[in-house]
């Protein structure tokens, strides 16, 4: 870490914070110039107590991190190397096949789950989306159908031969939901319970980390530090649009953080365009780009109907819609070297 000491501090107060650092665990190393006095204090910050309690000092101007704070999930951990998670036979992560994950926002019926999964199987995708538990604004709304849900996601992933993703709301779930899925969903509105994140992790199954509303990145990577910190290296990220003062669209998809996480992780990284708009007459344009920025995957909402969706209806494209969807995603995909 790095401590940036106010001007013209007289040396017995410059003393005064190099003994501090010492203190604490760290080499300091002071650095005098002719106005002030920087302190590169050596040591790893990881596994010491943070030199940041000094900004409250009257000394201090400011105290500036060197390391990341998310170890596990930086690419520091594997240079030149990108983790490739593989989950029901299917290999997610750079130059893989592009994966699609589609089907409904809520698991309805037997009928709309079954037609959904055949309609999307048909078109390539390889994992099944829907939600048994759902996290609603209102208490009044559908909540899901719970293990009835689940054990239709299983039904279609059986007969269509499709991995399933599912959302787990709770740590009493984890179990449940982990029986039945190939990848435990934790959504937005619990990114950063990390008590549901780390039972999750200790599942052993595949984790699909959503951007929490308000999340800056380096939170969302921390989130996901959970999850490696626990002994799971499936993790994938999905970055689902954040809260703006924007309201054409239900949320603003930030783009520019896949960029980044990509940057900064070995980690593949997923968009669900569906919540990242709230509207189907945009989620195709959103997994062009989605694509051409050489995202691993898509997680989409696909509905027979969406008019009579039990939720969300609004962002969901039918099959009509999803076909077309994946037919010009092609050019986009080979345009990022990815196979077909």
């Amino acid at each position: 870490m790095i401590v940036i000491l106010k001007p013209n501090l007289p040396q017995e107060e410059v003393e005064k914070v190099i003994a501090e650092v010492a203190k604490l665990g760290y080499e300091p190393r002071p650095i005098h110039g002719k106005v002030q006095t920087v302190i590169a204090a050596i040591g790893d910050e990881n596994t010491r107590q943070s030199l940041e309690t000094l900004d409250a000092w009257p000394q201090v101007e400011h105290v500036h991190r060197v390391q990341k704070r998310y170890k596990l999930v930086s690419r520091e951990v594997k240079k030149g190397q990108d983790t490739i998670v593989k989950v029901h036979g299917q290999e997610i992560g750079s130059g893989k096949k592009f994966v699609f994950m589609a089907g409904p926002c809520s698991v309805e019926s037997e009928e709309q789950l079954m037609s959904t999964a055949k309609a999307v199987k048909a078109q390539g995708a390889t994992f099944l989306r829907g939600g048994a538990f759902k996290p609603r604004t209102s208490p009044y709304e559908f909540q899901g159908l719970a293990e009835p849900g689940l054990k239709l996601l299983a039904q279609a992933g059986k007969e269509y031969g499709l991995g399933i993703v599912t959302e787990v709301l709770s740590e009493r779930d984890v179990e449940l939901v982990a029986g039945y899925a190939d990848i435990l969903q934790i959504g937005a509105r619990n990114a950063q319970n990390f008590s549901l994140i780390v039972e999750a992790a200790r599942s052993g199954k595949t984790i699909l980390l959503k951007r929490g509303l308000s999340m800056k990145i380096e939170e969302w990577l921390l989130a996901g530090e959970y999850v490696l910190a626990n002994g799971n290296p499936n993790l994938l990220f999905c970055e689902r649009g954040i809260r703006t003062f924007e309201t054409y669209t239900r949320n603003t998809l930030d783009l520019g953080a896949v960029a980044i996480v990509k940057k900064e992780t070995h980690l593949p990284v997923i968009i669900d365009p569906s919540q990242g708009c709230g509207r189907a007459d945009m989620v195709l344009e959103m997994c062009k780009a989605a694509a051409a920025l050489n995202a691993d995957g898509l997680l989409i909402e696909v509905h027979p109907n969406p008019a009579e969706a039990w939720s969300d209806g609004q962002q969901q494209v039918d099959f009509s819609l999803y076909e077309k969807l994946v037919k010009e995603l092609q050019p986009f995909i080979q345009a990022v070297g990815r196979p077909l």
